[in-house]
């Protein structure tokens, strides 16, 4: 079904324990890259989503972030916290660079949890598919898209699927002003044309990550939306501030994108479900509250989850 990937920033993770009821009725199975030093948010979502019963996916071999030269730390956070469950599997990020050995040395050391290939560049895909044999048919891997072409994909072809694809083209929110209205993907109408069990994508954040911002010129706000009349496709409206010279006053901005948001709404034919962060957006329209850049972030991945969800329901 739909896979999430998140980098496990604050309100990523928040997002993670705010809609894991949600995503474990749907069957949804959100898939972790530890980016920050302290596990104890990693810890609290993961304990959210076993307790909502639900399933995820932490990656053990980060590539950015903290982590990246060493995720003992994470191996050590599901051996001692996560020992003998099901719900949590260790996902081994396969990277440019790294060699077939490494890759299976991580595989065996996760036997435990699961483990789940996650391709991202790695260039031995045939060699790694003989290595595996005849228990290639019961392994699980995620490909993603940009890095994993049709042919890549083929020799896994007896085992369990996914496809990630990002569909959150990175502008500087200025620019958005240009674009209202843009196609997301339709990846989560056509995975299964595709040989594939599940979809996923990188939210509103996209693949490219950051450790920060710098200080907003312009605020966005980006919600999708799947418009039945172009054949269930998922859209992105970005609705952005009509202030964007000056780095000052991020709280007018925020008002500014909001108008545009509520406008939209009030037109009565935005397309956008009415989920809980639509709601919350509402009142903080109705209050004149700028809750800060991050949890708008929030309220926009919550709305794109909720969206899925109700559309695969």
């Amino acid at each position: 079904m739909y896979y999430p990937y998140f980098r496990g920033k604050q309100f990523e993770l928040i997002t993670i324990r705010e809609t894991a009821e949600v995503m474990a009725q749907a069957g949804f199975v959100p898939i972790i890259e530890p980016v920050k030093e302290t596990l104890k948010g990693l810890h609290k979502a993961l304990q959210t989503v076993c307790e909502a019963g639900g399933k995820a996916i932490v990656i053990v071999n980060p590539y950015v972030g903290d982590h990246q030269d060493s995720g003992i730390g994470i191996t050590g956070l599901l051996a001692q916290e996560f020992a003998d469950n099901a719900a949590i599997s260790a996902g081994i990020l396969l990277r440019d660079g790294m060699n077939l050995a490494d890759a299976h040395a991580l595989f065996e050391a996760h036997a435990a949890h699961d483990p789940v290939f996650v391709h991202a560049g790695f260039a031995d895909q045939k060699a790694l598919a003989d290595q595996l044999g005849a228990g290639l048919k019961d392994t699980r891997h995620v490909f993603i898209e940009k890095h994993a072409s049709t042919l890549y994909r083929k020799p896994f072809a007896p085992a369990r699927r996914v496809l990630v694809r990002d569909g959150f083209e990175r502008l500087k929110n200025s620019e958005y002003a240009k674009i209202p209205s843009e196609e997301f993907s339709e990846l989560h109408i056509t995975y299964g044309d595709l040989g594939m069990e599940g979809f996923g994508d990188f939210l509103m954040v996209g693949d490219s990550y950051s450790e920060g911002g710098g200080p907003a010129y312009a605020v966005a706000i980006h919600l999708t939306y799947i418009d039945p009349e172009r054949d269930d496709v998922m859209y992105i409206y970005h609705f952005v501030s009509t202030t964007n010279d000056t780095p000052t006053d991020p709280a007018g901005k925020f008002g500014q994108a909001l108008e545009k948001l509520i406008a939209k709404l009030e037109g009565g034919n935005s397309k956008l479900l009415e989920t809980s962060a639509i709601k919350e957006f509402r009142e903080l329209h109705a209050k004149g509250h700028f809750p800060g850049l991050g949890y708008v972030k929030k309220l926009s991945m919550n709305h794109h989850i909720e969206t899925l969800a109700a559309f695969l329901s």
